[in-house]
């Protein structure tokens, strides 16, 4: 007869593997995808709508955006825990209401100004037409769930997680929706990989510290989608990053990464 605490950790494998079994990736046309980092904000401000908008306009896959809240609970879409570097105003946006972040103008290099967007606002910008790369800053899971499916956007969402601890949440909140987050660097055998995602069960990690575990990763279920987005962003780091064979490219420069991929074959 099995002891509880062996029964226990059964069950809490079994809830794991029913989970993942839930959690399906959004569709997209292509087998590489391309995710606009902050949108495709090179003309426009980044976590805009309007950089929602260009990031459409652009042939992109997804369109990466960062979510937090305000004050009085309300979901926005900025990357910053403050306001600082984006806007002409100052402070956490956590001490902010709503309407004194609506009231905020941001500011690109070209001037032109626009508003640090409700959550729900991308939302509706999106639907139909990008999935979402939803990176999960500082927000409630229940309340981000629940606009996901007031807006018809269940099945175009995957979260990115900062936090192991909101794993858990997301998972008793809302199993089916595809979880991201990164590799830990000692992550470097087969067995090693296995017992984490055992641990937590994901759908797609960000990175890859050890690239001979790639074909691992991807037999487990699990794409690699590569950051490439710097300062010096370009061919190189763009070849260097197809060459690793992966699924995924999040980039500054969804545009010119897209045209790239369409002349070299690769989309």
């Amino acid at each position: 007869m099995l002891s509880k605490a062996t029964s226990l950790l059964l069950l809490s494998l079994i809830m794991s593997l029913s989970a993942y079994a839930q959690q399906v990736l959004p569709e997209t046309k292509h087998k590489l995808v391309v995710i606009a980092h902050r949108g495709n904000h090179i003309a426009v401000p980044e976590n805009t709508l309007a950089a929602a908008r260009e990031a459409i306009a652009s042939g992109a896959d997804y369109v990466e955006v960062d979510l937090r809240t305000t004050k009085d609970g309300h979901l926005v879409v900025l990357h910053d825990a403050t306001v600082d570097r984006t806007t002409n105003g100052a402070g956490k946006v956590s001490a902010m209401t709503l309407d004194e972040v609506k009231h905020l103008q941001v500011f690109n290099r070209n001037k032109k100004t626009n508003k640090i967007p409700e959550f729900r606002e991308m939302l509706a910008v999106c639907k139909g037409k990008i999935n979402i790369y939803l990176d999960f800053k500082a927000a409630d899971v229940s309340e981000t769930w629940k606009q996901i499916r007031e807006a018809g956007m269940e099945k175009q969402v995957i979260v990115y997680l900062n936090k192991e601890s909101d794993y858990s949440e997301w998972q008793k909140v809302a199993p089916e929706v595809p979880l991201m987050s990164s590799l830990p660097k000692d992550i470097d055998s087969k067995e090693k990989l296995s017992v984490f995602l055992k641990r937590l069960p994901l759908k797609i990690v960000d990175n890859l510290p050890h690239p001979q575990l790639l074909s691992a990763i991807n037999e487990a279920g699990v794409q690699v989608w590569l950051d490439v987005q710097s300062a010096t962003e370009g061919l190189v780091s763009w070849k260097e990053a197809l060459q690793k064979g992966v699924q995924g490219l999040q980039t500054d420069q969804p545009a010119a990464l897209i045209k790239y991929l369409q002349e070299n074959g690769s989309r």
